[in-house]
Parts: C-alpha cells; structure tokens; sequence
C-alpha cells in the first residue's frame, strides 16, 4: 500500500491555482492526481511559472474522469473537502495513503462524487458570509494539517 500523502485536483479550472498546488506537492512529496477534464492545457505558461522549477520534483498522474482515478486507485480513504463538510479537517485523524480530494474552483466537488463518501468530507471553517477560500490556499492548509500529524516526514 502507498503510504504517501495525495492530492486530487477535480476538474480544476484556473492554472496558477493547479500550479500552486504542485509546487506544494512538489516541496512536500505528496502526489498530485489531476482528473480531466481540465481548464487549461499542462503546457499553460502560468501553470508551469506557478511550479517553477519544481517540476522535475513533482509525481503527477492523470485521468480522463473520476471513475478512472477510482478504478487505478482502488486502496486508501478519501478525504473530500468541500464547503458543505460534516466536520472540520483539524478534528480528522488522517490515515497514510490517503487522498485528499478537492473540487472545481466555481462548484467544488459534484454531489455524485459527494454521495460515494458523504462520511468522509472535511470542512475549513470560516465565517458565514464567506462563500469560499481559494482553491491552494484550502490544499495548503489540510496538507500541512496532515504533515503535522504525521511528525512532518522526510521534510527539514
């Protein structure tokens, strides 16, 4: 089993957020799992300048849908964040080999993935009038959560 920390970015739309995302892979060694389709290309100059030069860093895998990340990724629990989440991610015990699974920027995660594991989704609070945060804001925050728990692994 892979015990590693991953990332699934679902439908992402907006380049610098994908690219943050990756650098943060990247300089952590989560995986990054990007499910299509996609609001850009993988060439998008602001992907690649958001990642810099970490790319060459960074462990990447693809899918045309989300029922083939499913079906290459039958093992390990999922963690869907979404807005709507029944608990905070800080009250979640993150288990290795995990995947933390974020939505599109304008809707989040559609409410079919939602119903697959809807004793899974995790929340970051914030105030009421707050719609959202941005998209690698919200991964940044749960993947150092979860870093944290785990005593920060391989990362000086």
């Amino acid at each position: 089993m892979n015990n590693r920390l991953n990332i699934v970015m679902v439908e992402p739309e907006i380049p610098p957020n994908t690219g943050n995302v990756a650098r943060l892979c990247a300089a952590t060694g989560a995986a990054l799992h990007l499910v299509k389709p996609l609001g850009f290309s993988i060439d998008d100059k602001h992907l690649k300048r958001a990642g810099l030069d970490y790319w060459h860093l960074l462990d990447i895998y693809y899918y045309e849908n989300f029922n083939e990340f499913e079906e290459k990724n039958p093992h390990g629990l999922r963690y869907l964040a979404t807005t709507k989440g029944g608990r905070s991610y800080s009250d979640i015990v993150y288990e290795p080999g995990g995947y933390l699974i974020f939505g599109k920027e304008t809707k989040g995660l559609s409410p079919e993935i939602l119903a697959r594991y809807p004793d899974k989704t995790i929340r970051l609070p914030m105030r009421a009038e707050a719609r959202s945060l941005n998209l690698s804001n919200s991964v940044a925050v749960v993947v150092y959560e979860v870093l944290r728990q785990w005593g920060f692994p391989s990362l000086v």
